[in-house]
């Protein structure tokens, strides 16, 4: 193996390493919200956990989700974890604001088993851990939401989202 293709190895690694995946409702906002936080590299609309590798298949049982590259010097699986339970109902199951359906359920997933317990943990912590109805879960697949979905509230920002305005935007520099 060349240099160069071990070096990219190497990259991949810190890639999963520092992914991780959000389903809180419509990702829009989500989106939104989370590509402001302190911390967060890069932020992705798509699909969690559904069957199919594409966004043109039938539903199959994904949850809208953000996938979020992050540096862990930063910030950590814990305070992600409480900045996304600012804007989420973590009672309700399979509805977030007016969107009501499996696919808007709350969610937390990872490749890295380290992130889910963190999540866990951050959850089990909590007074009414046994109220909350977020999943927490290996992610086993991934799609990318079509163009029109990136970024959709910063190229848009009259459109749709369940998460008040004053939420939305609270850590924008």
């Amino acid at each position: 193996m060349n240099k160069q293709a071990i070096q990219r190895g190497h990259a991949d690694e810190n890639k999963l390493e520092n992914t991780i995946y959000f389903a809180g409702g419509c990702l829009w906002g989500v989106q939104e919200y989370l590509r402001h936080l302190p911390g967060v590299i890069t932020s992705e609309a798509g699909r969690a956990n559904g069957s199919a590798n594409s966004t043109h298949a039938p539903y199959d049982g994904y949850a809208e989700c953000v996938k979020v590259q992050f540096d862990p010097e930063r910030v950590t699986i814990t305070q992600l974890m409480a900045y996304f339970f600012e804007i989420i109902d973590p009672y309700s199951i399979n509805k977030q604001g007016q969107d009501i359906g499996e696919k808007y359920r709350t969610g937390v997933y990872s490749q890295n088993p380290t992130h889910l317990d963190a999540a866990a943990a951050f959850i089990n912590a909590r007074n009414d851990k046994e109220q909350i109805k977020v999943e927490v879960m290996p992610l086993t697949n991934y799609v990318k939401s079509d163009e029109e979905h990136q970024d959709r509230l910063t190229r848009c920002p009259d459109d749709y989202c369940h998460i008040p305005q004053s939420l939305l935007h609270k850590y924008k520099q």
